[in-house]
């Protein structure tokens, strides 16, 4: 049995993995949703990996699923725990010593045009999650937004990077230049888009499951 690790995004809470932890309890694994401290303003990335290991306890055969900001904490773990294989999920993938709050420009990415915030993050939810999810928002306030990404280099561990074929948010072209400019990788692809843990839990239970035989 495989304990996947689910970190969410900016913004996020464990809410965001809901329908993926039953998915992957059906297929026969374990998963560990951290929260991670966004609403302490004294909270940096130090804080953002104890939790991610204090949520992890004594489990091993790790798989860390890092989505959109949750790509910059996922591989913050990697030399402290037996991870056995990264995967960022529609990511935000950093390069050492980049300030979060660089990223938007050091990657030339540019903000969808004509699309309500609800548009980019949730096309293909369904109504009744969409109308749920601001509940389970967290304002992010924490103080990692201004500090440098802490590694000197990227975790010597197999990195897969998923990227919604739909995302709004992030689009494909986009997501596909910087994964081959950060990690040298071509993205593997799934249907949906932003928040594909709630608009397609099973396929993409499926596609993680499956890294575990390749």
């Amino acid at each position: 049995m495989t304990t996947f690790v689910l970190i969410h995004g900016g913004g996020g809470s464990t809410w965001d993995w809901h329908l993926l932890v039953p998915e992957l309890a059906a297929r026969g694994h374990d998963a560990v949703v951290p929260e991670l401290p966004i609403g302490d303003r004294s909270a940096g990335f130090t804080d953002f990996r104890q939790a991610v290991i204090d949520a992890v306890g004594d489990r091993d055969d790790l798989v860390v699923v890092g989505h959109s900001y949750g790509a910059f904490t996922a591989p913050l773990v990697a030399d402290r725990l037996p991870v056995r294989l990264l995967v960022l999920l529609t990511p935000m993938i950093p390069r050492p010593g980049e300030k979060p709050g660089d990223w938007w420009g050091n990657t030339g990415y540019r903000e969808p045009e004509g699309l309500s915030e609800e548009q980019q993050f949730y096309n293909g939810v369904p109504a009744e999650i969409v109308a749920e999810a601001p509940s389970h928002g967290r304002e992010q306030v924490s103080a990692e937004w201004d500090e440098p990404w802490p590694p000197a280099a990227w975790p010597d561990v197999p990195t897969a990077v998923l990227i919604g074929r739909d995302d709004r948010f992030f689009p494909a072209d986009f997501q596909r230049r910087v994964a081959a400019d950060r990690l040298g990788v071509v993205p593997d692809e799934i249907d949906g888009g932003h928040a594909v843990a709630l608009s397609r839990p099973g396929p993409l239970a499926d596609r993680l499951t499956a890294y575990l035989s390749a």
